[in-house]
């Protein structure tokens, strides 16, 4: 059991109720869809200039996304794995989404 003294990852505050923890959370995905939301902009990019299904999938862009975004949360004090598997899960639904817009850029160019 944790006390009020016990370093949260993240830095994240000690909430006194779930209503609170969920309070919390609710502030965070304010921040992070829109931060999505402009993340698949870059994605529909990415396929315009790539426009070549076999250059979607970048095996040495992912590795390098992993290590850094390890990096990042270990300096932040949250958990290297956990990242790299929110990360890892993630690149793989926005490459789907870089597909699906190469498809849908191709049937509708301009």
């Amino acid at each position: 059991m944790s006390s009020d003294t016990d370093r949260l990852p993240g830095g994240a505050p000690h909430c006194r109720d779930m209503a609170e923890v969920r309070r919390g959370v609710d502030a965070l995905d304010d921040i992070i869809v829109p931060l999505l939301a402009r993340r698949a902009g870059f994605m529909t990019q990415a396929a315009r200039i790539k426009n070549d299904e076999t250059l979607v999938r970048d095996e040495a862009r992912i590795a390098a996304i992993v290590a850094r975004v390890r990096r990042i949360a270990e300096h932040q004090g949250g958990d290297p794995d956990l990242v790299e598997r929110l990360y890892r899960a993630m690149m793989e639904i926005y490459i789907d989404y870089e597909h699906q817009e190469l498809a849908r850029l191709r049937l509708n160019p301009g």
